[in-house]
């Protein structure tokens, strides 16, 4: 009894104390949303209209499947098309596709594109029986010079001889068409291998990319280019109708790596359809950049299904933004190895995503006077951007995004560059403590701006393009002539003063710019994709505080509401202690920043927040902080996730030092963790 009145007050206080606890804790809980409210998953919604999913396959083996070819075995595809039918897929045409694309009846509800690439054999041995058992319609992309292969003859398969027993005939091919269920493509002439396109050595796919000449250590010119691609296309077309009597409608990408110059000649020589290799569905009104769903590894049904499921494609970004200057040495042999070691940890990670620096910036001002990539305009302080690219994608199996700045390049001083005025000393200058940045109302300016994302694009593959922060006009800028004459030309008044003098029309001037901005940045996409491709996807950062603070819009020139109708990716700095927020309110300010993204329907699904890796505030004049703790950081990426957010990263990630600590930052961003 002694021992049980002593001890009952202690377990009352103990209780009391957990309350409290429980009660502090949940004030600091961000708020809950119902199931109906949140964002839904592409396979939950309606089959949308006049799209299909196409799924690409390559051989079929009745044995152990080898994925040198990227095989399934013949039990696997007759269970995955007997899947397919009992779920109702029903296989369409491109004869099918085409009208529908040209206002003729639409396609039916999950609407299945069969294709089968390379042209292997099995297809003739194994698939065809079984289409003609179904009555199913199939794609088939031979390679016209694996098919050319004399009987006696091994098969050149990207460097290694193949027995050519494992190859169609265009005996077979012939046989094939005129059965009425397949469709024959072009999968190239012979440009189905790796080609070297940089000093460092990689291969990367030959459609796709401009050669590289050691001896004389230069690439293959503009024309060189396109006399190579549409050489091959005139051959294996030719090669087609010979043996079908039918000019071929479709081209199929080796290794789905597309290119817009090239894909340009292919519509020009009368294709119709391009087909990639990329999750999500075709569109009838899309038919250059027909995304399909690759069949690898032999799956088993359940992961076969999972496949098949997703429809349109919310991806779930995971981001490492990372400087190439960490990795960039003069040392050829210790860049290579800082580029090794990079790439281990973005491998390691299991991230999504890698933002990468395309300018050198190593005095972090952000004002690009050398770049990692040959051009016509900047210095290069090494051909690294291709190589790192290259790496990163084909070894860490992430998409590669091209950091740019839009407007901070050190071009010729005679380019005019955004002034500001000052109304009270009634100056214009250019502001010392913001982003030196070219003017973009200047012809100049734009154009050789415009250049140098070209010479980038012809020079790397990548996956898209984010534009850095640097595309922002103050409430003063941009005061210089240029400026000033195309305000007047959009019915504005001509002075900065006239400009801020009546509230509306200083509403009409931001508008103004924010929406110039916007156009410019799409005029850069729009010359990226027409070298690199209309797969490129585009991003763009944006400050917190014209989310937070829509009037805010004055000051930077930037709109949540444009980027989100623009951009296929939105993407907010993140970062508390930048924008002074107090140490203790940083979890409150994230959740009201996500808050505010998620008040637009669908927003979540195309915007991913970067929080900070470094505390740039100076201490008593000393110089930033530097590293923030690494727990710290994982802790904002799990709030960011716990208030809504879907997609996230960091910046920056500094592989040479391990910060932040792969150990503690990897549970909290890989989207291979569990929980997930």
């Amino acid at each position: 009894m002694i021992v049980t009145a002593t001890l009952a007050p202690r377990a009352f206080s103990t209780m009391l104390l957990a309350f409290a606890l429980l009660a502090g804790c949940a004030r600091d809980i961000p708020a809950f949303v119902p199931p109906d409210e949140r964002s839904r998953h592409s396979f939950q919604e309606p089959w949308p209209a006049n799209q299909f999913l196409a799924l690409a396959y390559h051989d079929v083996e009745d044995t152990e499947p080898d994925q040198t070819f990227v095989s399934v075995s013949t039990d696997h595809l007759i269970e995955q098309l007997s899947w397919l039918r009992a779920s109702g897929y029903q296989p369409i045409t491109v004869d099918q596709i085409l009208a529908a694309n040209q206002g003729g009846p639409p396609l039916p509800e999950k609407a299945l594109l069969l294709t089968f690439d390379d042209g292997y054999r099995s297809f003739y041995t194994r698939v065809f029986p079984i289409l003609k058992a179904y009555n199913w319609p199939a794609v088939l992309a031979p390679v016209g010079k694996w098919v050319d292969t004399p009987p006696n003859q091994k098969v050149d398969f990207g460097g290694t001889l193949i027995e050519r027993e494992r190859f169609l005939t265009w005996d077979q091919i012939t046989e094939m068409s005129r059965s009425g269920l397949v469709e024959v493509a072009s999968h190239t002439d012979n440009l189905h291998y790796g080609a070297l396109a940089n000093p460092q050595g990689n291969l990367e796919p030959a459609a796709a990319v401009r050669l590289y000449d050691p001896e004389s250590g230069t690439y293959e010119s503009d024309e060189a280019y396109h006399k190579r691609i549409s050489t091959d296309v005139d051959r294996i077309t030719a090669k087609i109708i010979k043996a079908t009597g039918k000019r071929p409608r479709v081209w199929v990408w080796p290794y789905g790596a597309a290119n817009g110059e090239a894909m340009e000649i292919v519509k020009d020589k009368g294709y119709s359809l391009v087909l990639t290799l990329d999750n999500g569905l075709g569109k009838v009104d899309d038919l250059t950049n027909i995304p399909r769903v690759l069949v690898s590894n032999d799956p088993q049904l359940t992961n076969f299904a999972s496949t098949t499921m997703v429809m349109e494609n919310y991806t779930v970004m995971r981001v490492a933004h990372v400087d190439l200057d960490y990795v960039y040495d003069p040392d050829p042999v210790q860049m290579e190895a800082n580029l090794g070691d990079l790439v281990q940890r973005i491998a390691d990670m299991q991230i999504t995503t890698v933002f990468l620096q395309a300018f050198a910036d190593p005095t972090g001002d952000g004002l690009a006077r050398e770049v990692y990539f040959p051009n016509r305009h900047l210095p290069v302080r090494a051909d690294l951007f291709n190589r790192a690219s290259w790496q990163l994608k084909s070894r860490a199996f992430v998409d590669v995004y091209a950091w740019m700045p839009v407007l901070s390049f050190d071009l010729d001083s005679s380019i005019p560059r955004v002034a500001a005025r000052d109304i009270e000393t009634q100056t214009t200058a250019v502001n010392p403590n913001n982003y030196q940045r070219l003017s973009p109302f200047d012809p100049q300016a734009r154009q050789k701006i415009i250049e140098l994302y070209e010479d980038l694009s012809k020079h790397a593959m990548f996956n898209g393009i984010l534009f850095h922060d640097d595309a922002l006009l103050t409430d003063f800028e941009d005061a210089s002539p240029a400026a000033l004459q195309a305000y007047q030309a959009a019915g504005l008044p001509g002075t900065i003063e006239a400009l801020r003098a009546d509230p509306a029309i200083m509403e009409r001037w931001t508008r103004y710019k924010s929406r110039y901005l916007i156009d410019f940045t799409k005029t850069l996409a729009q010359h990226v994709s027409a070298i690199r491709g209309p797969q490129i996807k585009t991003a763009r950062n944006i400050f917190a505080e014209p989310i937070l603070n829509p009037e805010s819009e004055a000051w930077y020139a930037q709109n949540l509401d444009d980027f989100l109708e623009t951009y296929d990716w939105t993407a907010p700095m993140a970062m508390p202690w930048m924008e002074q927020v107090p140490e203790g309110e940083a979890d409150a300010w994230l959740d009201r920043l996500v808050e505010a993204v998620a008040s637009r329907p669908g927003a979540l699904n195309k915007t991913v927040f970067e929080i900070q890796g470094r505390d740039w505030r100076t201490t008593n004049g000393e110089g930033e902080k530097g590293p923030i703790d690494s727990e710290l950081m994982a802790h904002w990426l799990q709030r960011l996730q716990l208030s809504g957010a879907r997609s996230f990263g960091y910046y920056p990630d500094d592989f040479t030092k391990n910060h932040p600590r792969l150990d503690v930052i990897r549970p909290a961003i890989s989207n291979a963790w569990y929980p997930f």
